[in-house]
């Protein structure tokens, strides 16, 4: 029998979590937040990819055993809405209504479960919101007076003078109107030194760095009070102040406010239970209101701050231009959840943008996902391993008698990544927590090729074939677990197909030999089909095609290309391209950009490799990984370190990605 391999100090590490520490899921209870979105339009991608972050971290957070509870919602009060409902001709209650109802069913459709959803212009919400802003009214920190300044719709703020480009908003760009009238103000001014300190303090409060520099930026000037309040003679459609009748809240005092209306505030209990804990995600064009104007707000009215605000980029087109319907590249995430499964479509979004920075997306991007990480590595890991499991032991988990070192060696990278996968979801790197998967799945596809269970089969050896079909059952068994928060659907069914009936936890995950002798699979459909890439070209060229011919926008310019010279067929024979494997990875010391790698090439040693890649990816990371090598590139010496050889990657504006099959190859193959 096989021993049981657990990770007993990372399930130590995580109940021995405290609110104080470093890790955002060390605790025992979890609250997540998205931005109330504003309802002056339909959900888009951006909405879209929010709420998945969202979901899959609150879905991970329950692998761990975690309390968790998560929150979205929609804003509904301002000057914009107001008027979008006005050029419709109907009431805002009845836009926002409208427009809230496409969230509330877009969200299932992406196979989203918020624990609750909360409008602004509900009443639980708008008592709190007055509760709040009357307390801070006594306290002083609220005040009458005069202000004339450049006001933008778009932004539903007075915008200084140096925030202008060529006297536009440089969000909407549109001038503002200059507007002069008497209001109220808080006192913002009285947490600048406050706030500098609360960050410099606690360096994880605004996340990634890029984000919180670009708060303390936002700092280094003076800080300037808030006008909170809009005369209701020229907007009242919004929370009346409770101190004068005669003004509504402006919408940022309102909307920020719905992270702790939801939970109850001031005596709720799930405000007591959860608010501690507070984890806000939130795109970069919001980081000022949520980075400044809240976490003052929340000091003035005596509130303890959230823990931590993760600010993630934005999404570009699949030709890196920002996403437009008039330049045909923008993606409908109702209709790609629809042609692909809204599983599919989560893994895509997750698995393209590395957290906080931009990234780019379309069909051909999603559709190619599908194929190579999803069909290919995962859907024919399943398919093999569980027909030979019903065609060799009738559906049936065979005894194991025997191990030997290609079996632990399998064993010990799954186990290992645990804790890895484990970290990039604290630290939001989704995208290399599941690359990391990717990784291990890809390294089982090697070891089944490598053991050859159907020749074990053929010639009757049933005890090698046992431990070999095991370990990869115990492989996709940990991999139905690592893969839920992304594929709740998917992973469901492949869990059913391997006769689980219990939920998912990183506990039964941290399990090797998980599955008991005589234990019976259940047969099923494949759960990742291959999809034909030239259908969705072909698709997407009539979409850019329409949208050219519509005339809504300007006919996209070519980006430029700068070839190099051409090479004869026989000069480019020269290159030899071959698939190796990355079997270790460290730093080169003193050197930021560089790792030190060994690639197995199939050759009887390993060749040594220095990279520039240590600023787009850890180590641990690339273990497994295959690659293509030039194998015959003259030796170099980088920093004292012998490279014997380049591993290719495509460059996209300084953002890296390897080059590698797309099925797993033997080291050693030649690239043609």
């Amino acid at each position: 029998m096989r021993a049981r391999w657990l990770l007993s100090a990372c399930v130590c590490f995580v109940k021995r979590g405290n609110t104080e520490g470093k890790d955002a899921l060390s605790v025992d209870r979890f609250y997540i937040t998205t931005p109330i979105y504003y309802v002056n339009g339909p959900p888009h991608l951006g909405h879209a990819y929010t709420t998945v972050v969202a979901d899959a971290l609150t879905r991970f957070a329950r692998l761990e055993g975690k309390d968790a509870f998560f929150l979205t919602g929609t804003d509904e009060h301002g000057e914009k809405i107001a008027q979008s409902a006005q050029s419709k001709g109907i009431a805002p209650q009845k836009w926002v209504d409208d427009v809230s109802a496409q969230f509330r069913k877009l969200w299932p459709e992406l196979h989203i479960e918020p624990d609750d959803f909360i409008r602004t212009t509900e009443e639980r919400h708008i008592r709190v919101v007055q509760a709040i802003l009357q307390k801070v009214f006594e306290s002083g920190d609220i005040y009458y007076g005069e202000y004339g300044g450049n006001y933008c719709v778009g932004c539903e703020r007075f915008l200084d003078d140096d925030e202008l480009v060529d006297g536009k908003c440089p969000d909407h760009g549109v001038a503002p109107r200059f507007v002069n009238e008497a209001n109220y103000f808080f006192r913002m001014s009285g947490y600048q030194d406050w706030l500098i300190s609360h960050i410099q303090e606690n360096p994880e409060f605004i996340r990634p760095e890029r984000y919180r520099n670009e708060i303390l930026a936002f700092l280094r000037k003076p800080l300037k009070d808030l006008c909170i309040s809009r005369p209701k003679n020229r907007l009242s459609w919004g929370i009346e102040l409770p101190f004068d009748s005669k003004f509504v809240t402006y919408v940022w005092f309102d909307a920020l406010v719905n992270y702790v209306s939801a939970l109850g505030w001031p005596d709720g209990e799930r405000f007591a239970k959860y608010w501690p804990v507070a984890e806000h995600i939130t795109a970069k064009d919001i980081i000022k209101p949520h980075g400044i104007y809240w976490p003052c707000m929340l000091k003035a009215a005596g509130i303890p701050v959230y823990r931590h605000l993760s600010v993630h980029g934005f999404w570009r087109g699949a030709d890196g231009r920002k996403m437009s319907k008039s330049l045909g590249n923008s993606v409908d995430p109702a209709e790609m959840a629809q042609r692909y499964g809204a599983d599919v479509f989560r893994y895509a979004l997750l698995r393209e943008m590395p957290y906080g920075q931009d990234a780019n997306i379309g069909e051909e991007i999603i559709a190619t996902r599908q194929n190579s990480d999803l069909a290919n590595d995962l859907g024919n890991l399943i398919s093999r391993t569980l027909k030979l499991v019903f065609r060799s032991f009738g559906g049936v988990v065979p005894r194991v008698s025997e191990t030997r070192v290609e079996d632990t060696a399998l064993r010990d990278q799954w186990i290992g990544a645990l804790t890895v996968v484990r970290e990039a979801w604290h630290e939001l790197r989704m995208s290399q927590g599941i690359e990391t998967v990717i990784d291990c799945i890809r390294a089982t596809n090697r070891y089944f090729d490598q053991m050859k269970p159907w020749e074990l089969a053929k010639r009757g050896d049933t005890e090698r074939l046992a431990t070999v079909l095991v370990s990869a059952l115990d492989s996709i068994r940990i991999a139905s677990v690592l893969l839920t928060p992304v594929m709740p659907e998917r992973m469901a069914e492949l869990r059913r197909q391997l006769g689980l009936t219990s939920s998912p936890s990183l506990e039964e995950a941290e399990r090797w030999d998980g599955f008991a002798e005589g234990h019976r699979l259940a047969e099923g459909q494949s759960l990742f089909p291959r999809v034909d890439l030239e259908e969705v070209r072909t698709r997407e060229l009539h979409r850019r095609e329409a949208a050219t011919q519509s005339g809504t926008g300007d006919k996209p310019e070519p980006a430029p290309v700068e070839s190099a010279a051409p090479v004869t067929i026989e000069e480019f024979r020269r290159v030899d391209l071959r698939v190796g494997t990355i079997i270790s990875a460290e730093p080169v010391p003193g050197a930021r950009k560089l790792l030190r790698l060994q690639v197995d090439i199939g050759e009887a040693a390993p060749r040594q490799l220095v990279a520039g890649l240590a600023e787009q990816f850890e180590p641990a990371h690339l273990l497994g990984r295959q690659v293509v090598v030039v194998a015959n590139l003259e030796p170099a010496i980088i920093r004292g370190i012998e490279s014997q050889g380049m591993i290719l990657a495509a460059d996209d504006q300084g953002r890296l990605a390897l080059l590698g099959p797309a099925a797993a190859m033997p080291n050693g193959a030649r690239i043609r």
